[in-house]
């Protein structure tokens, strides 16, 4: 028996209603839902409503923490259906509350001019050490009660771990689904953009002396943007580069561009981010 899909499972919506779905969180010990998750179902959710065109793009907000232990209600509304474009707006909701909300354009097929930045030169997945693995290497027990996510990372230069130091902003990853996707383009744009959210805020933490362990630190995803250039197979091996040009107010501002293995840029992401510091004091 094949093994189940659990990013395919997590991208299921169950319908309530005409453009009203519902969306579920696998079972694990977390005190909120994982920002991407909010983010692909909401996109699910436009994409049900949607014939024969692609995602271009989607701007979001986070508004609360999402509870794990409860499903998410997502409400579409079509804004707009013209001859090239479709906009679809998205409420996630839970007890009674917005707690994310999504517009996003979607496009027919159309030819245009084309270029875009190279895809840097890094060493190949093959030669890295997932997530998992490297927590191994160093010697750190797995977190009890944490689950394996769906999306396999394999970091080009990670930090050492325990390392508090200061580091470039700019770092890239390795990053697809652990299990196949379906050729579906949708699917795969959803998949993405489960993904896009992991290790993103890293990258306006590095220039700083913290990391996710730091005693004082708050962090959290407060808007979340994609561009869909071309269609890619999340199966596939990605590379994620990622910078940040700016931390300031309590805030980091991140941007990501995400290459299918072949090169091509598939997806460009942008976030600001909490990273809010207020050490206990003695």
């Amino acid at each position: 028996m094949a093994e189940a899909n659990e990013l395919t499972e997590i991208l299921h919506l169950e319908q309530v209603e005409l453009d009203m779905f519902r969306g579920f969180t696998p079972p694990e010990e977390r005190s909120r839902i994982y920002g991407g998750q909010v983010v692909a179902q909401a996109l699910t959710a436009a994409y049900r409503t949607i014939e024969d065109r692609l995602c271009a793009s989607l701007h979001a907000y986070f508004i609360r923490p999402g509870d794990p232990r409860i499903p998410v209600m997502y409400m579409v509304e079509r804004v707009r259906d013209g001859g090239s474009f479709s906009v679809r707006r998205v409420i996630a909701v839970q007890n009674g509350q917005q707690i994310f909300n999504l517009a996003a354009t979607f496009q027919t097929d159309e030819q245009g001019f084309e270029h875009q930045f190279e895809m840097p030169d890094v060493p190949a997945p093959e030669g890295l050490l997932n997530e998992e693995q490297l927590r191994e290497a160093a010697g750190v027990a797995p977190q009890p009660g944490r689950r394996l996510w769906p999306v396999e990372v394999r970091p080009v230069d990670p930090i050492p771990w325990g390392d508090v130091g200061a580091h470039d902003s700019r770092n890239a990853l390795w990053f697809k689904s652990r299990q196949p996707m379906s050729p579906d383009v949708p699917a795969n744009q959803c998949a993405i953009a489960y993904a896009s959210d992991m290790s993103l805020l890293d990258a306006c933490l590095r220039p700083h002396p913290v990391n996710w362990d730091t005693g004082g630190m708050q962090t959290a995803s407060l808007d979340h943007a994609m561009w869909f250039h071309r269609p890619s197979d999340f199966s596939d091996w990605h590379l994620y580069v990622m910078d940040s040009p700016s931390a300031s107010g309590g805030r980091g501002f991140n941007r990501g561009s995400i290459y299918s293995r072949d090169g091509r840029l598939a997806v460009s992401a942008a976030q600001d981010g909490l990273i809010r510091y207020r050490p206990k004091k003695a």
